[in-house]
């Protein structure tokens, strides 16, 4: 398909929106999107098929994008206090143009949100700023080999020293982690104790004993790197730890929050890509009527499309209302709209037949890029058994009434 200029790229997503979902964003909400919408069509989207293509970093159109990064952090950190719901809206906008930039900008969130929440006030100041700006990349470092979702047996060590730490081991798939210069790292303190042995730590990319390997070849998400970290005996000092001394558990859980919103907000971007490109080829083949079995699926996939929005734009405005938001929610959205992405994607390729295999009508792309979002940020297996888990405890709590 010839690409679209960014003039119809924008009037092309417009037709995409649905009022009932946008009767959930406020004024404010509505112009962020607009506005990022706008970015995305002239810097964003016209780079994301040679990105794919060439494996190239994302790096401009990530910079075109940077000062949105700051949207759920206070204005004295150089963010913009917005809500959780224009930070979806506006990721749902990013990932629909570019899923790779999308993985970029969530990235930097993900970074700087566990310094807001567990780092002292000095290395908030020293470190967020940056990474909202775009001036710094930040890589979040939790997973290692042997050791995904389950955060409680982590073998890197961080063993007290005098003064700080020793971290010695390896972290993998970490996102941008060829390129970060602050890495926001969780490792044990002491290997017996689970859990309760995981701290925090905010690590400085320049720091001697800090190595990287080269980035991972993948299958989807070409335009964002992800590599392996190594530590051989990095000094952490002491006031680099986030939190105390064994919390870091309870850092990741508290940030989970944000990155599934994340996750969950691709899934839709996914979606809406998938659709659109399907939609747009399908029209350019036979017209505006379309053949009725065309039609009728492509139907299907809007209702799916729209409710996996309001699914996210719920449950978002739940987390800006609720000082302890439903895990259980959580789960289900991350869950639900990762796969509506891969769903969608793949469902459209059946619907293009042999048009769904062709590089630039754009939806082999996205099946390729969803799948990821279905792993990361907690697999969906575990958001399964999460969503299983407080199903259970609800009916517990409702039996002993």
């Amino acid at each position: 398909m010839t690409p679209l200029d960014p003039e119809a790229y924008v009037a092309h997503q417009q037709s995409l929106d649905e009022s009932v979902s946008d009767a959930l964003l406020d004024e404010r909400e509505l112009a962020i999107r607009a506005e990022v919408r706008e970015i995305v069509a002239h810097e964003v989207a016209p780079r994301a098929a040679h990105a794919d293509r060439t494996h190239e970093f994302v790096h401009d159109s990530y910079q075109a994008l940077a000062g949105f990064t700051g949207l759920i952090f206070p204005k004295h950190l150089g963010g913009t206090g917005d809500t959780h719901v224009a930070y979806a809206a506006a990721m749902e906008e990013i990932t629909a143009g570019c899923a790779a930039t999308s993985l970029v900008f969530m990235t930097q969130m993900h970074a700087a949100y566990p310094i807001m929440l567990a780092g002292s006030a000095e290395l908030a100041e020293r470190y967020i700023p940056g990474l909202l700006a775009g001036t710094a990349y930040g890589a979040l470092g939790i997973t290692e080999p042997g050791a995904g979702s389950d955060v409680a047996s982590l073998r890197s060590i961080a063993a007290p020293i005098d003064g700080g730490y020793r971290l010695n081991g390896s972290k993998t798939f970490i996102t941008t982690g060829d390129k970060a210069d602050v890495i926001v790292c969780f490792a044990t303190v002491d290997r017996s104790l689970g859990r309760k042995g995981v701290t925090a730590f905010v690590l400085d990319g320049s720091w001697n004993g800090l190595s990287r390997g080269k980035p991972l070849a993948k299958m989807g998400m070409h335009g964002s790197s992800t590599a392996e970290l190594f530590f051989d005996g990095v000094h952490i000092p002491a006031d680099h730890r986030l939190g105390d001394e064994g919390g870091g558990w309870q850092v990741v859980m508290n940030s989970v929050i944000k990155s599934r919103i994340s996750a969950a907000a691709q899934g839709v971007g996914l979606a809406r890509a998938a659709y659109g490109h399907t939609l747009r080829a399908l029209t350019q083949l036979h017209g505006p009527k379309l053949p009725d079995e065309a039609a009728f699926a492509l139907a299907t996939l809007r209702g799916k499309l729209l409710q996996g929005r309001l699914l996210l734009l719920g449950v978002a405005r739940e987390v800006d209302r609720s000082k302890s938001p439903d895990a259980g929610q959580i789960a289900i959205m991350k869950q639900t709209c990762t796969d509506l992405g891969f769903d969608t994607a793949r469902e459209a390729m059946r619907i293009l037949g042999p048009y769904g295999d062709l590089v630039d009508v754009g939806v082999e792309r996205c099946l390729r890029d969803a799948k990821v979002t279905q792993i990361y940020d907690g697999t969906n297996e575990v958001q399964r058994l999460l969503i299983a888990r407080d199903t259970a405890r609800k009916q517990g709590t409702e039996t002993t009434k």
